[in-house]
């Protein structure tokens, strides 16, 4: 039997967060199968409850888009917690260039133009191993947009959101556009309309790259298992579709 593959997610009491993360899981079930739900924080079921609950290796997919506290210390412990025996935790899903790519997309939904500054909206940590990953991913969507990227936080960290587009109007910059480096729809990505922003992008959401990413890392996952992909999985892979 196939690893099951365990999308462990931050939570939101936003019911448009929780239903995204749901069609995340629905989209990547379709090519890989069984895929579950976990939530490390505001609601369940928690990564340990549905570890129990599977007989089967798991592959846990953190669903985080920088590896701070809830990476490098709640999964961890919920799996510690679980007993299983057979489980693999691959990397998270950012910062990786796939998510600039679908960032620039939901931009240009927005209204954003080649040439025009980008703010991008993290929500920001503690930890300085996230925040260097957001640095990176900043500079991924530099790349890929072709304009300078400055980072605003929506909490915990400096500067804020607001400050970073502000502090742009003050250098002369006349259109200016928040890239959403979030996952889902929530109180953080809420906020970003008061940022002072032309325009705020859409979060990345149920994008097919995304889906992609988080196949690939459970295809990671299973290889670390010792596992195998039939050839027919493999060649649809996002690797090779690209």
């Amino acid at each position: 039997m196939a690893p099951t593959l365990v999308l462990v997610a931050h939570g939101t009491r936003n019911p448009r967060g929780v239903e995204m993360v749901a069609a995340l899981a629905d989209a990547v079930s379709r090519q890989i199968g069984t895929t579950r739900v976990a939530f490390v924080d505001v609601l369940g079921p928690s990564p340990a409850e549905v570890l129990r609950d599977t007989p089967e290796s798991a592959v846990v997919v953190p669903a985080f888009l920088a590896s701070g506290y809830h990476v490098h210390t709640d999964v961890p412990r919920e799996i510690a917690d679980s007993g299983h025996s057979s489980v693999v935790v691959t990397r998270a899903l950012g910062p990786d260039p796939v998510l600039a790519e679908v960032m620039v997309d939901r931009l240009g939904d927005s209204g954003w133009q080649a040439g025009d500054s980008i703010v991008l909206a993290a929500a920001g940590s503690s930890d300085p191993r996230a925040l260097e990953q957001h640095r990176r991913a900043a500079a991924m969507l530099a790349d890929v947009a072709r304009v300078p990227v400055r980072i605003g936080y929506v909490a915990t960290a400096t500067p804020t959101v607001s400050d970073a587009v502000a502090a742009l109007r003050g250098e002369g910059h006349s259109r200016i556009f928040v890239a959403s480096y979030l996952l889902a729809r929530g109180l953080f990505h809420n906020r970003l309309a008061d940022a002072g922003a032309d325009g705020v992008g859409e979060p990345l959401g149920v994008h097919p790259a995304i889906v992609d990413l988080v196949v690939a890392r459970y295809r990671e996952g299973v290889r670390s298992l010792g596992g195998s992909i039939d050839a027919e999985a493999e060649e649809l892979s996002p690797a090779r579709r690209r």
